[in-house]
């Protein structure tokens, strides 16, 4: 996605932690322009209230859903309508959906039939098929920070820093990225760094670095070693970085 998109983000409330708005509003910056902020709920039960105070900070619009009956998710059915809605008026160029849920799968598969991106986010607990059904999705886990969530620089209760989950860099995550590589290598077996990384979040929307504790591609697969790295002048500032499989 291009950062001069403008993006629909829609919150499932009933399924997404409050604590993690913050970071997931600067991660979805990185993607697009977020001009509809829409956050789904019945606001009138007890385990919303934390969302309620960081709605205004976030310029995020509230939409109230009343349950009609227990055992039925009447906000995801709220949230596919509107999706819908805003994405007939042609006002966007994607969509953020944020949501644990596999309910939102076809959704997503549907907005993206028209041509339209879609980026997911959710814990690690999401059903594989809504997370194939996204072009990117993004764990929460690896966005939350371990400060005081009011910013606050309290010492007097002590608290365990929360832990990242942090992923192996297993034979399955090698083969995908030499696999990758290789598709896309030249005669000499080096291919661009940028496109194996485009191709291997097409082939795995959830591959992102930082679920094995890297803040960028590079040095995962250094540290993996099995590739060997080459960086050219690209004319400008910045270096062109090619990678090929190591014997």
């Amino acid at each position: 996605m291009e950062k001069d998109k403008n993006l629909a983000v829609l919150i499932d409330g009933d399924n997404i932690p409050s604590k993690y708005i913050k970071e997931m509003m600067l991660e979805i910056a990185k993607y697009g322009n977020p001009t509809v902020k829409r956050i789904y709920g019945d606001w009138t039960k007890p385990h919303l209230n934390k969302w309620k105070q960081v709605l205004l900070e976030h310029a995020i619009n509230p939409m109230q859903q009343y349950s009609y009956t227990t055992g039925k998710n009447a906000t995801d059915s709220a949230m596919i309508i509107d999706a819908m809605d805003i994405l007939y008026s042609g006002k966007v160029d994607g969509f953020c959906i944020a949501s644990s849920d596999s309910d939102f799968t076809r959704l997503a598969t549907r907005i993206r039939e028209t041509g339209q991106s879609v980026i997911g986010i959710g814990e690690k607990k999401t059903p594989d098929p809504f997370i194939v059904a996204c072009d990117r999705f993004i764990y929460l886990e690896i966005l939350h920070t371990d400060e005081e969530e009011d910013g606050s620089e309290k010492t007097t209760t002590k608290k365990s820093p929360a832990k990242k989950t942090v992923e192996n860099i297993n034979p399955k995550t090698i083969k995908l990225i030499r696999s990758t590589v290789t598709d896309l290598a030249d005669e000499d077996g080096w291919a661009f760094l940028g496109e194996v990384g485009a191709l291997i979040q097409k082939k795995r929307p959830s591959f992102d670095a930082r679920n094995y504790g890297f803040s960028k591609l590079t040095p995962l697969i250094q540290a993996t070693g099995k590739f060997e790295i080459d960086q050219r002048d690209g004319g400008g500032r910045y270096k062109l970085i090619y990678i090929r499989c190591k014997e």
